[in-house]
């Protein structure tokens, strides 16, 4: 089974919270076991899992990774401007697996799924959810 989500935007760095539509698409495979990958469409996005309850951790990955890889520094920046976000995206990597467990993700509790963007705002962004059965 394959669905793709769709969203939007509003910042040039950020991480959005996809865990409850991803949920939702394991729901309604009705798979009891298997896995489910999240694949983030585009060069400069990127998937993640990370802590769920505290946003000063998902502030801090992108504070993080502006420290480590700056704007405006790279070759690719004469092109588009946005060399960092393509570095930012394959250091990340698109996509994530998580198993799935009697019907559910087995996410632990402190877990979520995160879409990275690196390059918006953008008015849509692509996220394939594939997921397959045991």
């Amino acid at each position: 089974m394959q669905q793709t989500i769709s969203i939007k935007t509003s910042f040039r760095n950020g991480l959005v919270d996809i865990t409850k539509q991803v949920e939702q698409i394991v729901n309604s495979s009705n798979v009891k076991e298997g896995l489910v990958n999240v694949y983030a469409q585009g060069a400069t996005a990127a998937i993640m899992i990370q802590e769920n309850w505290d946003d000063s951790v998902q502030t801090d990955v992108i504070n993080f990774l502006k420290k480590l890889i700056p704007q405006g520094v790279w070759l690719h920046d004469a092109q588009d401007g946005n060399g960092d976000a393509h570095l930012k995206a394959g250091l990340v990597g698109p996509s994530e697996t998580i198993p799935i467990i009697n019907g559910k993700m087995g996410l632990s509790t402190w877990q979520n799924i995160f879409f990275c963007e690196f390059d918006g705002p953008r008015n849509e962004r692509k996220i394939v959810i594939t997921i397959t059965s045991a």
